[in-house]
C-alpha cells in the first residue's frame, strides 16, 4: 500500500470493550480523526475550515470494513490512508491500521464533497482538488 498519509494512534483504554479489545466502533471514530488530520495536516485544508467557512461537506458514502485481527489496551497502530480513485466530486480511499503482527482493520472508503447548502454533490474546490492531486502524484511517485 503506497501511503499519502501516516500517523500513529495509541490504543486507549476508552478504545477498549470489557474483553479487553478495541471495541468495533471505537475504529470508525479512529477512522474519522485520520481523515480529518489528512485533511488538516495533509493537505493543508482542515475540515472546520472546509464544513464551517466554507460550508463544503466531506460525507462518506461507502464504507468497506475488514477486520483482520484484534487490537488491545497499549497497542500502537500505524494508520494509512492511500488514495486508489480521484474523481470529479469523489474521493476513494484505502486505509489500514497497522500494528506490530500486520494489519489490524482495513477500510474502503468513498469520500463524496458536497454543498452544506443543499447536500448535493458538487465538484472539489479547486484548492482541495489541487492538494488531492499532489497527493496522488506523490503517492504515485513512490510505486515507480
Amino acid at each position: 500500500m503506497n501511503t499519502v498519509f501516516e500517523r500513529e494512534q495509541l490504543v486507549r483504554f476508552g478504545h477498549c470493550d470489557p474483553a479487553g479489545i478495541v471495541y468495533y466502533p471505537r475504529y470508525f471514530e479512529m477512522l474519522n480523526e485520520l481523515v480529518e488530520d489528512w485533511f488538516a495536516h495533509g493537505l493543508g485544508l482542515p475540515f472546520d475550515m472546509l464544513i464551517g467557512q466554507r460550508r463544503v461537506g466531506m460525507p462518506t458514502a461507502q464504507l468497506d470494513t475488514r477486520f483482520v485481527r484484534v487490537s488491545r489496551h497499549g497497542d500502537r497502530l500505524v494508520q494509512r490512508i492511500c488514495i486508489e480513485r480521484l474523481g470529479g466530486s469523489s474521493v476513494k480511499l484505502r486505509v489500514a491500521f497497522v500494528g506490530d503482527d500486520g494489519t489490524r482493520v482495513e477500510f474502503t472508503q468513498v469520500l463524496v464533497c458536497t454543498s452544506l447548502s443543499d447536500h448535493k454533490p458538487q465538484a472539489f474546490p479547486d484548492d482541495l482538488r489541487a492538494a488531492l492531486e499532489r497527493s496522488l502524484a506523490a503517492q504515485q511517485e513512490t510505486t515507480t
